[in-house]
């Protein structure tokens, strides 16, 4: 069955036409309605340290040893007892042996001796302070200090990084490579981590085709399941990938269940209009919980939240530039809370100066499309990507941000500054 949509008069928007519901949300309300809602994963595995990039911990982790374990040099030179540095002048030590990284001094230096020393080396007995080799001179078998230095300097205490017994890391940490590498320096080969998540995605349409099928008709290849299924990647979740769903009553509805049964979250493109033959939001309401479904942004006003089943439930347009945008926007932050991460990383932000006019009427919060560059000067620019309609995929596809218009906003000119969200920043 095709779709069937009586034409709309030019500049009416779906979600706005009778029995569409409640007033649109602000997107901050949606967030924190969406965040109040989720229920991270509560499973654990334990994974070896290289297979826990991106992975989120169980529980805490302290260190069972100091680091560094002994006191160190910060820089190649000469160790010596900081008492004996020259007030003014020079003073002239006696060279007695070298400390190596893995290979200390096994001596102890006496009163006007010194040893050379590389980064990281233990620093021997009878020494606390380290001159680096730039500031000495050699005399045969004398290393040769002017004044001007000072007692304790690059020389690292045991424990400066971390102690033993101290927090390393807190349950719910994103395991990003600083924290396999702080985990690694204090020993730790396996970690606990909460399961990644299992997200369900299907397209709803029978106007959708498989890549490499002829197309008919008023067809379209399905461009958005491979969008999606490259976001969810980047983010780290395991996903169910149910293919395109045809636009019947019983297939959307045994699609829901299918996902239900295997998912934590389910997410979906289509079907969240009020058309004849648009099945998710009636699916939703007759065998699942409604949250919301119009969130006051462009593009993506018609996005639907709820549960169904145990699943949470996040139906998006259809329109490809909708799809990215409502789920970097709603989707990606709720599912980072259901992978269990705490205390997320607010989004990066950035003001720049735009260099074209911006079409734009008051009433929504809109994602524009754009081109961000820095100046020499280290201020940044913004120019538009393009045409602005949500099916335009070219659009994001040649841009590098966001140009986030307020609600309140119209027209930008040229040299406005505006508010970007780089995508680089976007998982």
């Amino acid at each position: 069955m095709t779709k069937v949509h009586d034409p709309l008069p030019a500049g009416v928007d779906p979600c706005d036409l009778p029995g569409h519901g409640k007033k649109p949300l602000r997107l901050e309300e949606a967030r924190a309605l969406i965040v109040a809602d989720i229920v991270p994963v509560a499973d654990e595995e334990t994974v070896g340290l290289q297979a826990a990039l991106g992975r989120v911990l169980a529980g805490a982790v302290h260190s069972s040893v100091d680091v560094p374990s002994h006191r160190n040099s910060a820089m190649d030179g000469y160790a010596l007892a900081g008492e004996d540095l020259p007030r003014s002048g020079e003073a002239a030590f006696g060279i007695v042996g070298t400390s190596w990284a893995g290979r200390p001094f096994g001596g102890t230096v006496q009163r006007g001796q010194c040893v050379r020393i590389m980064t990281g080396a233990t620093v021997p007995e009878g020494t606390d302070t380290v001159v680096m080799q730039e500031h000495v001179r050699l005399d045969g078998d004398r290393a040769v200090i002017e004044a001007g230095h000072h007692q304790g300097q690059n020389v690292r205490p045991a424990g400066e990084d971390i102690r033993r017994g101290e927090l390393a890391l807190e349950p719910g940490t994103l395991l990003r490579p600083a924290q396999l590498g702080l985990l690694a320096s204090i020993g730790v080969g396996q970690v606990t981590v909460l399961r990644r998540p299992r997200v369900a995605i299907f397209s709803t349409g029978d106007e959708l085709r498989p890549i490499g099928d002829e197309l008919g008709p008023g067809q379209i290849y399905d461009s958005n399941r491979y969008s999606l299924h490259g976001m969810l990647t980047r983010l780290g979740v395991e996903v169910v990938d149910l293919g395109v769903v045809r636009d019947t009553r019983e297939d959307t509805l045994r699609a829901f269940q299918s996902a239900a049964g295997s998912a934590d979250a389910i997410v979906t493109t289509g079907g969240v209009s009020v058309g004849d033959a648009d099945y998710v939001t009636e699916t939703l309401e007759r065998h699942g919980q409604v949250g919301f479904w119009k969130v006051a942004m462009k593009p993506g006003k018609p996005i639907a939240f709820g549960r169904f089943g145990r699943a949470h439930f996040f139906g998006l347009p259809g329109n490809p530039v909708s799809v990215m945008v409502t789920f970097y926007q709603l989707v990606q932050p709720a599912l980072r809370a259901l992978m269990g991460v705490a205390n997320d990383d607010p989004p990066m932000m950035l003001r720049a100066e735009c260099e074209t006019r911006l079409r734009k009427k008051p009433g929504r919060l809109e994602f524009q499309r754009g081109h961000l560059e820095r100046r020499p000067s280290g201020t940044y620019t913004v120019r538009s990507s393009g045409h602005q309609g949500a099916g335009v995929l070219r659009s994001m596809s040649e841009a590098n941000c966001f140009i986030i218009l307020p609600l309140e906003q119209g027209d930008v000119e040229p040299g406005t500054e505006v508010e970007v969200q780089p995508f680089a920043g976007l998982a």
